[in-house]
């Protein structure tokens, strides 16, 4: 039988050496994936525990991470950089609940009513304790656009566009934007107050909302 492989002089520089590297670089990008999410996980809950009481050092979430300092680093330029990537996870998340909540209804009235229920139940028991206690630990935060409150890609807000779309609104995009600032705005003073939304309160910011898309031109 002939061998049909070339022998490694005449093969493809790219043939085996791309492919290694491929996979180097890929196992690399997934031990890193591993590491900023055990970084993450730490921090959350040593700054859960920790409350409004004290901040915990880089020190404390690395141990908890069972991580060294040289990985916390390599990730993060300082604990504030940690704490602004914990603002964004918790984006994320909640953009994930609300696309959830919003699913469950079939009209652009009670989707607008569950995005913002599901928002200022953000200021409710544990959520929102943990929720202050990463804000508190991060000096830097409160100089950055809060999470909610841009309309970008994975943003909460950006779930207002459809429903306030189907209502008549002529900027969807704009107007999403508006309610979320004020939503969130609001969703902040009841954190840092230590209160919750009544619902009549929800009730009003509904209505808010639905009236501020429905504005007479």
């Amino acid at each position: 039988m002939t061998n049909t492989i070339p022998p490694p002089e005449q093969q493809e520089p790219h043939d085996v050496a791309d492919r290694v590297a491929r996979q180097t670089l890929a196992d690399r990008e997934a031990a890193y994936a591993n590491e900023v999410r055990r970084l993450l996980d730490a921090a959350l809950d040593v700054m859960r525990k920790c409350g409004t009481t004290s901040r915990p050092r880089v020190a404390d979430i690395v141990a908890a991470a069972g991580l060294s300092n040289e990985a916390f680093y390599r990730h993060f330029r300082s604990k504030d950089a940690l704490v602004a990537a914990l603002v964004d996870d918790g984006a994320l998340r909640l953009r994930s609940y609300l696309d959830h909540q919003l699913a469950k209804e079939s009209t652009p009235e009670a989707r607008v009513r569950r995005w913002v229920e599901g928002v200022l139940s953000q200021a409710d028991g544990e959520v929102a304790a943990t929720t202050l206690a990463v804000l508190w630990n991060g000096s830097s935060v409160a100089q950055r656009p809060a999470p909610g409150r841009h309309t970008g890609g994975v943003a909460p807000g950006v779930l207002l566009r459809e429903p306030f779309a189907a209502l008549g609104s002529r900027d969807p995009e704009l107007d999403a934007a508006l309610v979320t600032h004020a939503v969130f705005g609001r969703l902040s003073e009841l954190l840092w107050a230590g209160e919750q939304a009544t619902p009549e309160e929800v009730d009003h910011v509904v209505d808010f909302c639905l009236t501020a898309v429905n504005r007479p031109r």
